[in-house]
């Protein structure tokens, strides 16, 4: 249609090419009448608009898991990249275990002497036992050989403990996935030194995605777990995806004053597979009736906007109040200078003169005129 508006206006340049123009009231020469079609007029009509508060974050997911070192050791192998697929118990990484199996080593050997001392001081107490019932001894070397058997027995008790911790340390030595999904970032290489604590690699589920957004703490009273929100996602260009409103964070932050929200998808198998996205997009407390214009017929000049309406026979520039632009239509509310029912071009250019004359024209006349005033 923008074609169509701009043949007519070619057919009006050539035919006040071909002749001159009539002077107004003032002696000076009159803009030429503008033909125009049916496809060039946008008529002001009253739409649902959704109402609520805004809504920005990021695409998380809820499944996301930073794996950091559990001992102090040298990375000596990695086995996953970024984006590579994981599945749960998959090894990922692994550290040099070398002097921590020698202390499993060492600990192990202390359970086996251990073991042997606390066997030897339970046969001795039973030997004992039998000679005190014969008279043969008394009561107070029993009771010395119990009392060693307690403390082999406290000996053997520790030195099990010291060997299930020691081969705990060899199998923090294996970075393994804790559950299925996908490597999201890797934070070491083989041959660094890692300290206990430091990040090793993170992974994280992409079929856990949740829109994770912020909102005006001056708009928490329309706020309400199970709402509907409507959103836009960058890297998805027009595409609108929807959710509901799962939880409300009962603290707003101190410094922004704004209160995070989660939202779920309402179709998972649609959303993103790529964590950190930005979007943006609407709670729907309510909706409203209002005057609505597409984008393409406003003129805007600094912070003031105009429409070029079809009034009886000619064209008058009409500034105009408008609202917050509706994320979901794309649609900008009316709120002052316009009634319900007029007419404004779709697509005015900037040689457009208020009072200038126009006649409305079928497509095809139009492109006959042109090519009449071409002759």
């Amino acid at each position: 249609m923008r074609h169509a508006l701009t043949a007519v206006c070619l057919a009006c340049l050539l035919a006040a090419c071909g002749k001159p123009s009539s002077p107004d009231a003032n002696g000076a020469a009159a803009a030429p009448t503008l033909y125009i079609a049916a496809e060039d007029i946008v008529t002001v009509q009253s739409s649902a608009i959704a109402g609520g508060p805004v809504i920005t974050g990021s695409i998380q997911p809820e499944r996301r898991a930073d794996l950091a070192a559990e001992v102090a050791a040298v990375v000596v192998q990695v086995l996953k990249d970024n984006g590579e697929p994981v599945r749960r118990g998959d090894l990922l990484m692994r550290l040099d275990d070398t002097a921590l199996r020698e202390s499993l080593a060492s600990a192990e050997e202390s359970v086996r002497a251990s073991t042997q001392a606390w066997e030897q001081a339970e046969r001795q107490v039973q030997r004992l036992k039998t000679l005190q019932q014969q008279g043969m001894i008394s009561t107070q070397a029993l009771e010395d050989a119990e009392i060693r058997r307690n403390n082999t027995q406290s000996e053997l008790v520790a030195a099990r403990a010291r060997a299930v911790s020691a081969r705990q340390q060899v199998t923090r030595t294996l970075v393994r996935a804790p559950f299925d999904g996908i490597v999201s970032e890797r934070r070491v290489s083989v041959g660094d030194t890692v300290q206990i604590g430091r990040e090793l690699v993170k992974v994280v589920d992409p079929a856990s995605m949740r829109f994770e957004g912020l909102v005006s703490a001056d708009r928490v009273a329309e706020l309400k777990t199970g709402q509907a929100v409507r959103f836009h996602v960058n890297g998805y260009g027009r595409d609108e995806f929807s959710g509901r409103v799962r939880r409300i964070d009962a603290t707003a932050n101190a410094t922004t004053r704004q209160v995070a929200l989660i939202v779920d998808f309402a179709d998972a198998a649609q959303a993103p597979r790529v964590a950190g996205l930005f979007a943006e997009g609407r709670v729907e407390t309510g909706s409203t009736d209002r005057l609505t214009l597409p984008e393409s017929p406003i003129v805007r000049s600094g912070e003031a906007a105009a429409v070029w309406r079809l009034d009886g026979k000619a064209l008058q520039r009409v500034a105009v109040k408008l609202g917050d632009r509706d994320a979901r239509t794309g649609l900008v509310p009316v709120l002052s200078g316009l009634t319900a029912g007029d007419q404004v071009l779709r697509n005015p250019s900037r040689t457009l003169t208020p009072g200038q004359g126009y006649e409305l024209k079928q497509a095809g006349a139009a492109s006959a005129a042109a090519a009449s005033a071409a002759k």
